[in-house]
């Protein structure tokens, strides 16, 4: 199954980034791709001088414009899509930062809102966002099941873990990676090692230009890296197989050889 990951950088201005966005769907279908998966911040770029206000102002629901395009253009291509939009919330001036998967017919099967915020190495994503409440359920695609997560969720192990545990075969991270002092490194070893500890597959595509780093990823279940589209905008294609998560769950039961009766007796 070929599945497209995009790697690009988004600009200030929605309309323009929709554009792309749309040109890239197509774009896949051409090369016959089943799924394509964008970055995180896809709908637009926010820098530090953009107020909460001013983006929330921007924000939309999911079956505002944004999204509506993006299901449209699914259908039309008989394309699987999974990305991510600055989603309105209840929270006066804040904003969700929320990510979808639409099937071959345009409809959004899920959504998953980011529920571990950015608030590291000085950066506070919590002064414009909401975090949300829940991990959403693995939903069936026509790759598998695909756990969905969003950039800094990867940097918590539990959450890959009760996706996998759930039924995940495939986890899906729409990331703006920000650059930094050992960014790329912890970048490479986090989605090789979900993919490793949890026999599944990792599709980690990446913003890059601005302040991210790219480098957009696709993880086997045994840790092999079968793409790293470095720092180029476009497409990146991978084939991915099914049978290789069932093999590698097979012979080695890394969800089968949990000792769940014991982890929970250690006291702090």
């Amino acid at each position: 199954m070929k599945v497209a990951v995009v790697q690009f950088k988004a600009s200030t201005d929605k309309g323009i980034n929709l554009k792309k966005i749309i040109n890239y769907i197509s774009k896949a279908a051409e090369k016959k791709a089943t799924l394509v998966a964008f970055p995180e911040f896809m709908m637009f770029y926010t820098n530090s001088s953009q107020t909460s206000k001013q983006l929330a102002n921007l924000a939309e629901t999911i079956n505002g414009n944004f999204v509506n395009t993006i299901a449209k253009t699914a259908k039309e291509n008989h394309i699987q899509v999974v990305g991510s939009f600055y989603e309105k919330s209840t929270k006066k001036n804040r904003v969700h930062d929320t990510s979808f998967v639409i099937d071959k017919s345009g409809k959004v099967i899920s959504t998953y809102r980011k529920i571990h915020l950015y608030d590291a190495l000085g950066f506070r994503e919590s002064n414009k966002m909401v975090r949300g409440s829940k991990i959403a359920k693995p939903v069936k695609t026509s790759i598998g099941k695909i756990g969905m997560m969003i950039c800094y969720d990867l940097r918590f192990p539990e959450m890959s873990r009760s996706l996998a545990v759930a039924g995940s075969e495939v986890l899906i991270v729409p990331s703006a990676w920000v650059k930094g002092n050992m960014k790329e490194e912890h970048w490479i070893t986090f989605n090789k090692t979900r993919a490793i500890e949890n026999g599944c597959y990792v599709i980690a595509p990446d913003q890059v230009g601005n302040i991210y780093c790219g480098r957009s990823i696709v993880v086997d279940p045994y840790g092999k890296i079968l793409l790293d589209m470095k720092k180029k905008q476009g497409i990146g294609y991978v084939n991915i197989e099914l049978k290789n998560v069932k093999q590698i769950r097979k012979v080695l039961p890394l969800l089968k050889n949990r000792r769940t009766d014991i982890y929970p007796t250690l006291k702090a």
